[in-house]
């Protein structure tokens, strides 16, 4: 009886361990920052024509809905693009996109925390976030990003880091950094 026990115990603890590892892998993230709203598609042509983007990038949209801008960066201009997303609904959505679009052999979609995420391959970013989301951000942006690297945002600015360019499109702010070679000090 008591091996028994001790057998149901260790499945038990090894449960305990491997579940939450195992909801992770499949879209169990915490909740989004900001609910979703679509960019409209002329603030996203808007967006990478500002970023001037050409086939030789590799375009990370964070926090990318139903994956809109990395979807047309890959038909309009032949770039790679990579969408992440904390919203495995999101996910599904833009996979199904990128199929309908014909773009699934250069766009990839990431279900993960974009605070977390692998950026460093990313040569444009977009973001359409808060102001409050873009601070916490950047510092990632200035520590894994190439200097020269176009960040592009919508709506939503980067406090005192001011912007290259701005522009606005039917009453919506875009604006557009570049990574500095020589990013201000993060405290």
């Amino acid at each position: 009886m008591r091996k028994n026990v001790r057998i149901l115990i260790a499945a038990f603890s090894v449960l305990l361990i491997v579940l939450p590892a195992a909801q992770a892998q499949q879209g169990k993230l915490r909740e989004p920052d900001v609910i979703y709203v679509p960019t409209p598609q002329d603030v996203v042509d808007a967006m990478l024509k500002l970023a001037e983007v050409k086939s030789t990038d590799v375009v990370y949209d964070l926090g990318c809905g139903d994956g809109r801008i990395v979807i047309t960066a890959a038909e309009r201009y032949g770039a790679r693009g990579v969408g992440i997303d904390i919203n495995p609904e999101r996910i599904a959505e833009a996979k199904e996109n990128a199929a309908k679009h014909g773009v699934t052999k250069l766009v990839t979609f990431r279900n993960e925390d974009l605070f977390e995420a692998d950026i460093k391959e990313a040569t444009v970013v977009t973001l359409y976030l808060l102001t409050s989301l873009n601070l916490k951000l950047r510092p990632k942006l200035w520590k894994e990003l190439k200097p020269g690297t176009r960040v592009v945002s919508h709506s939503f600015d980067m406090g005192d880091w001011k912007p290259e360019k701005t522009e606005n499109i039917n009453g919506r702010t875009i604006y557009l950094w570049r990574i500095p070679a020589n990013p201000p000090q993060q405290e």
